[in-house]
């Protein structure tokens, strides 16, 4: 199963970007066995102000099409890392070949695209720099690689 994390900005080198590609490069060789990965970032940028509509269309068009739609959404559901693991290993075991998470700007995602997910997915109450989102998700993948493989980086 394909992974994307859809994203609105742009991120600079910088140490987030290490560790997202680091844990997303994790995930695609431990995943590789199970069915899970590879993973790829896909950013989008709104450069004409456009807000939060303008964000989810952009969003939306970097969805594969047929693809799982996860929104990451202070709203959603908080799980911990082995339900996490368990909802990956489900919606592979169903045949779902692309997965998308999208992840909003500053002031989130559009209502619309929330609605129009497949299921939202929350880091908790507080609020996160989407920044963090990304590098946050992208160890949570791994994570769940490594639940799901039997592997000793996940201690409950």
């Amino acid at each position: 199963m394909r992974v994307q994390v859809c994203a609105v900005g742009r991120l600079r080198a910088g140490p987030e970007a290490v560790l997202i590609t680091d844990y997303l490069d994790r995930f695609g060789k431990t995943g590789r066995g199970l069915g899970l990965g590879p993973a790829q970032v896909i950013e989008v940028e709104d450069k004409k102000g456009g807000g939060i509509e303008a964000e989810a269309a952009l969003l939306e068009r970097a969805v594969p099409g047929g693809a799982l739609l996860v929104a990451l959404d202070e709203r959603g559901a908080v799980l911990s890392s082995p339900e996490f693991a368990a909802k990956l290993a489900g919606w592979r075991d169903a045949g779902q070949q692309d997965l998308a998470f999208v992840i909003g700007g500053a002031d989130g995602l559009a209502p619309g695209l929330r609605e129009r997910a497949d299921f939202s997915l929350s880091f908790g109450s507080m609020v996160w720099p989407h920044l963090l989102a990304r590098v946050m998700l992208a160890e949570q993948l791994y994570r769940a690689a490594t639940i799901l493989a039997g592997g000793p980086y996940h201690r409950a």
